[in-house]
């Protein structure tokens, strides 16, 4: 497996978050969320499987030294290798690298998947934040991040 930065439209990044909208537009029918589109601000990174891009995950500047974990996603087919967790591993070296450190994140209280994951890479629970506060369905997360050291 190969993880590799991309752009937002990079057709790998779009096909990606379309089929993320798609599976949360079905786990949340029925609900007012609105469908969010790819931030441009965004830097991803792509994991492919051989040429198959099979999940992406983007950073995005939310101010001095923070930044926001976007777009995290697997195809259903290839969760359960440990593709997210090596996405959520890459994501934080590129934030440490630009000297982030403080990495937030939301996700969907009908996710346990993902939270059950954010949880375990040491983030915790957080108020909503930015465009999430008064959204009764997301559950926001953030983690301290420290230097690596050489």
């Amino acid at each position: 497996m190969e993880v590799s930065p991309a752009s937002y439209y990079d057709p790998a990044v779009v096909a990606l978050c379309a089929e993320q909208q798609t599976e949360l537009e079905e786990r949340y029918a029925g609900t007012d969320e609105a469908p969010q589109g790819i931030d441009p601000e965004a830097t991803f990174l792509v994991a492919r499987i051989g040429r198959e891009p099979v999940g992406c995950a983007g950073l995005l500047p939310l101010g001095p030294r923070m930044a926001e974990v976007t777009r995290m996603y697997v195809r259903p087919i290839h969760r359960g290798q440990g593709i997210s967790r090596l996405l959520l591993a890459r994501v934080e070296d590129l934030a440490r690298e630009r000297e982030v450190r403080r990495l937030r994140l939301e996700t969907g209280d009908l996710q346990p998947e993902s939270i059950g994951l954010y949880q375990s890479a040491g983030y915790t629970r957080v108020p909503a934040y930015g465009r999430y506060v008064g959204s009764p369905l997301s559950l926001c997360f953030e983690k301290h991040l420290w230097p690596v050291r050489s």
